[in-house]
């Protein structure tokens, strides 16, 4: 499926603080996400409640990798996770529940996390054309590299050979989690992560299409860090976003 997506104006009122965490613990990682997700509800209650009180203009983009983990959105199927307790010490992975939407997926080394703590209200109140903003920042990331990507109707993430049903195979998953316009979790991008982590689960709760990555389709293991770089300007583009130092 093919979708335009138009990019947002600069606007003064989207100033966006950018972190690269490096490597961290997942647990820790969503206790940051959280705290600064409540900041920013709790500035919103505090502008309902008191009109003279200062409007919020802050939005958070934080890029992480992980340690190997899996996680399982609130809608999914534990039965997903192929893996019990004592074969996810075997493997040096850690499992959590979490509050976002969709099924289980993967994070470790060499995928880049990405956690957009958007006010929405800044941007548009849409949370579906959220996740096509988000999905299309990874698209335009992956034609620098000569990979032709896109989405399948129905279906989040994004996605190569996504218009055959046996060809296609995803190499982004997004789950996300939006309260009073205001964003959480987000998406995980399959640059050169070890892929046999994916034989633990089902990824996504999707049995007849495959997981890939960057590595895999071109042969080679691209430098993260410029991924992150050329990832980091889509964003900045397709929002219309300033980043604050």
């Amino acid at each position: 499926m093919s979708e335009e997506i138009h990019p947002l104006p600069i606007s003064s009122n989207r100033l966006v603080r950018f972190e690269d965490l490096g490597s961290r613990d997942y647990k820790e990682c969503w206790d940051f996400q959280e705290s600064l997700f409540q900041n920013i509800v709790d500035r919103k209650l505090a502008k309902r409640l008191d009109p003279t009180a200062e409007e919020n203009q802050e939005n958070h983009l934080l890029f992480v990798e992980h340690p190997h983990v899996y996680t399982l959105g609130k809608s999914g199927d534990q039965k997903h996770l192929l893996l019990n307790e004592e074969q996810l010490k075997k493997v040096n992975a850690s499992f959590y529940p979490i509050n976002r939407g969709g099924d289980i997926t993967y994070h470790g080394p060499g995928q880049i996390v990405g956690y957009p703590i958007f006010d929405l209200e800044l941007f548009f109140t849409d949370i579906h054309l959220y996740l096509r903003f988000l999905e299309e920042a990874i698209i335009l990331t992956l034609a620098e590299y000569g990979i032709k990507a896109g989405r399948i109707d129905g279906l989040t993430g994004v996605w190569l050979d996504e218009t055959h049903p046996i060809k296609a195979r995803k190499i982004a998953a997004l789950g996300v989690k939006c309260s009073r316009w205001v964003t959480l979790h987000g998406f995980a991008f399959n640059v050169h992560p070890d892929m046999q982590y994916f034989t633990n689960i089902i990824p996504c709760g999707i049995s007849d299409k495959p997981v890939t990555s960057m590595e895999k389709e071109l042969g080679y293991a691209p430098d993260i860090e410029e991924v992150k770089v050329k990832l980091k300007g889509h964003i900045q583009h397709l929002f219309g976003i300033t980043f604050q130092s």
